[in-house]
């Protein structure tokens, strides 16, 4: 199996398999790839309706250039812990990224919240964010007070008064709670112009369908939400001298 970086060649593969809308699978059984590098690559240059190779594989070039200048600038930045595998753990933080940028959250934000996910404490500092993003201070300030705003993130202070931004462990709770209101918002819009257009009329008609639809959806996810709300508070089980167990071997 060939390794390495995808070549442009691969990468013009890649885009006419998800434009003929194959499994990522199947495109990585072609190209004798992992379907886990397929998947990334997708979802990191636009996702299957916006994937471009020629796009991608410029995009793969800046990131690689911008890898190595700050690689030389500190080669000390962001120490891996639990033997990770640093340029693994970086691609998958710019994958992880890119989703949330799809689900509507801003660029910046995005790279803040999915830097706060992804370390194990759950928390940085202000300066620990610039230096592992590379970007200013303001830049970090003005994605923090966003996401605080969004319920996403909130502000504590640590044992040296330091102000730390923290993922609450019900982030992802707050996320679809917010979509459930959202679609309720939707609910109401749609019905109250039943009343305007007329109930009889096509207009009405189709406003009321997407009124029940949407209902339907806004109860299911807040049910849904705070049926599987606890899942979020699981901690990882750990050895008696306090090292997480892997999941394949608990029972």
């Amino acid at each position: 199996m060939p390794g390495g970086r995808l070549t442009q060649q691969e990468r013009q593969q890649i885009a006419l398999g998800v434009a003929d809308d194959l499994a990522y699978a199947e495109i990585a059984r072609r190209l004798d790839r992992p379907t886990s590098t397929i998947t990334r690559e997708v979802m990191r240059n636009g996702g299957p309706t916006a994937y471009r190779a020629d796009l991608a594989h410029r995009a793969t070039e800046r990131r690689a250039r911008r890898h190595r200048q700050t690689a030389s600038l500190d080669p000390k930045t962001h120490p891996q812990a639990h033997g990770r595998d640093a340029e693994a753990v970086r691609e998958y933080e710019e994958t992880f990224t890119t989703v949330l940028i799809q689900s509507g959250t801003p660029k910046m934000m995005a790279r803040v919240l999915a830097c706060l996910t992804l370390t194990d404490a759950g928390s940085l500092t202000a300066s620990e964010l610039v230096q592992r993003l590379q970007v200013s201070p303001a830049s970090v300030s003005k994605a923090i007070r966003y996401l605080e705003s969004q319920g996403l993130v909130r502000r504590e202070r640590d044992a040296r008064r330091r102000e730390r931004y923290v993922v609450d462990d019900d982030v992802w709770y707050e996320s679809m709670m917010a979509s459930a209101r959202a679609t309720a918002h939707l609910v109401e819009t749609a019905r109250r112009g039943v009343g305007i257009l007329g109930p009889h009329t096509l207009a009405a008609t189709r406003l009321e369908n997407i009124a029940r639809f949407a209902d339907f959806v806004s109860e299911s996810i807040a049910r849904a939400a705070e049926q599987a709300r606890e899942i979020l508070h699981t901690k990882p089980e750990t050895t008696p001298d306090g090292t997480p167990t892997p999941r394949s071997d608990r029972a």
